[in-house]
């Protein structure tokens, strides 16, 4: 039952709404990121590389083939366009936190910094 008790504890805090609005938001900005890559900066790209559409970019290693059983078996492919947006969704989110981190770090030095000035005053 001390579980329970300790679960109920962390379940109230404020700590664990924060992180599950946190996760929500997250959510929701990764499918903005999507796309963004997807829907607004890879077509003019595949458009100047002479009509490309990352999304089909693949290395065919086998071509589909039919079983001996007349069932049909996909190709396997290296999808290197999809791993390309992939990387560049990456990139973007990850250039993002920097920025978020980077902005909360300065607000909490400042505040306390402002403390720190008013125990010494």
């Amino acid at each position: 039952m001390k579980i329970w008790q300790e679960f109920k504890q962390f379940a109230i805090k404020g700590n664990a709404i924060d992180m599950a609005v946190a996760i929500i938001i997250g959510t929701s900005f990764n499918k903005v990121v999507n796309s963004l890559v997807n829907d607004i900066i890879m077509p003019p790209v595949g458009y100047i590389l002479g009509g490309v559409d990352f999304k089909n970019l693949q290395l065919i290693l086998k071509p589909e083939s039919l079983s001996s059983t007349g069932d049909e078996l996909p190709a396997v492919a290296l999808r290197y366009g999809m791993f390309v947006n992939t990387l560049i969704d990456f990139f973007i989110v990850a250039f993002t936190m920097f920025i978020v981190v980077k902005l909360m770090n300065k607000i909490i030095n400042s505040r306390a910094n402002k403390i720190i000035e008013e125990e010494k005053k």
